[in-house]
């Protein structure tokens, strides 16, 4: 199992695959980021957890380009996606530069976000084709194999509207997937799910990780994190506070403000 690596490292690490160090982002006068640093290597499946409000999703956001940092850096795969200048002030390289680096990455939001105007197959192929300019043939055939591990086959021709949650956020994934990704990003995958349907999800992405894709999953779902994971992230107030193995973090926290996050979950909380 690798570690996640103290800042100090970073520059020096030639074995990770994602570097962050020292992201700052705020909105307004409110600061949601305080200095987020850590790094995965390839095949890393981290799972990022902590109260609502302390700034999982801002990372994740961060990561895709989908919000703004002010401070701080992230390289993916040794090239930079935000680099940073001598006072540590964000900047972003050219988007010719950031584009191969942003088709790495692989998102899965909370709400699926599929076309309800498309079917199955389409909402899949639509990115293959129109931003990998992959030929129709070609981006059915992966298309239909990605269906096949899911588990949806038959939905093929199916619209979002006909689709169980579970069942859209497991076309959400295949359709992540269909842009061969590096690295997946996960958003809360389970959160707008009934607790019924939230296995389907969780059995997928243990499959994944059972392929060794690298995997950044901010979740609630503590079996997912003992189970699936080779690290927890514990977050709060926009700030790590504890990082470590599951068995470690989840079964003998050091840091009181992941002991009292902890009992609240298994509390019910």
């Amino acid at each position: 199992m690798s570690d996640f690596l103290p800042a100090d490292d970073l520059a020096e690490n030639s074995a990770a695959f994602l570097q962050i160090n020292d992201l700052h982002k705020s909105f307004g006068a409110l600061p949601v980021l305080g200095g987020i640093t850590f790094s995965l290597r390839r095949g890393d499946v981290a799972a990022v957890i902590g109260p609502s409000g302390s700034g999982k999703s801002t990372l994740l956001r961060c990561l895709i380009h989908l919000e703004t940092a002010e401070r701080g850096s992230v390289t993916l795969d040794g090239r930079p996606l935000i680099a940073r200048d001598a006072e540590g002030r964000s900047h972003y390289p050219p988007e010719r530069e950031t584009r191969p680096l942003l088709r790495k990455m692989g998102m899965v939001f909370q709400s699926f976000n599929l076309f309800p105007h498309r079917n199955v197959l389409e909402n899949i192929i639509a990115a293959p084709m129109i931003v990998a300019r992959r030929p129709k043939a070609e981006a059915v055939a992966a298309a239909e194999g990605l269906l096949a591990k899911i588990g949806l086959s038959d939905k093929r021709l199916s619209y979002p509207c006909e689709l169980s949650g579970g069942q859209k956020q497991r076309v959400a994934i295949a359709r992540a997937l269909a842009m061969n990704p590096e690295i997946m990003l996960f958003d809360e995958p389970t959160s707008a799910l009934d607790p019924e349907l939230t296995g389907e999800v969780l059995r997928a992405m243990r499959d994944l990780a059972e392929e060794r894709m690298t995997m950044l999953v901010v979740t609630h779902e503590m079996s997912f994190a003992r189970g699936v994971a080779n690290r927890v992230v514990f977050m709060d107030e926009g700030e790590i506070i504890e990082s470590g193995p599951p068995a470690e973090v989840l079964d003998h926290p050091r840091q009181p403000r992941t002991k009292a996050f902890l009992g609240s979950e298994s509390g019910g909380g």
